[in-house]
């Protein structure tokens, strides 16, 4: 038995187009931003906001893949790196020693808020400044509806 599925209309594809190109060219416009400011990724920033705003600062690594954007190999990386920069470390569960929580340090929160300075002033000048106050709602809602 085969379905017959419908195409989506020039007006869906070009919406898909220009979300896909308008993540590209903010994204890119934000990573440029925050290395000029000497800042690490926006990556780095992502795991440190979900931990930062966790119980206890602490999550589970697949809690942290669930939040944020990252793949769970590019995830085991990046947590490995910033351990080494000393911005998390990993506990044992108390339950169970062999997994581990990543625990946000208070150098990783000091970080954090220094991003946020630069990261905040560059979604203003990319978005803010280019959108009313409804406008921006309305992409916001509007988006709301594909998470």
């Amino acid at each position: 038995m085969s379905e017959k599925t419908s195409n989506p209309s020039e007006a869906v594809t070009s919406a898909w187009t220009s979300i896909m190109r308008a993540r590209e060219r903010l994204l890119a416009a934000i990573e440029a931003d925050l290395k000029a400011a000497g800042m690490p990724p926006l990556a780095w920033y992502d795991v440190l906001w979900e931990l930062a705003r966790s119980q206890d600062g602490k999550l589970r690594p697949y809690e942290i893949e669930e939040r944020t954007l990252l793949a769970q190999y590019n995830l085991s990386r990046l947590i490995v790196r910033l351990e080494k920069e000393g911005l998390v470390r990993r506990e044992s569960f108390a339950e169970d020693g062999r997994g581990r929580w990543v625990v946000i340090t208070d150098a990783g929160r000091k970080l954090r808020e220094r991003m946020w300075t630069v990261y905040a002033k560059s979604i203003e000048t990319h978005i803010g400044c280019k959108l009313a106050e409804n406008e921006a709602k309305a992409i916001a809602g509007l988006l709301d509806r594909f998470l």
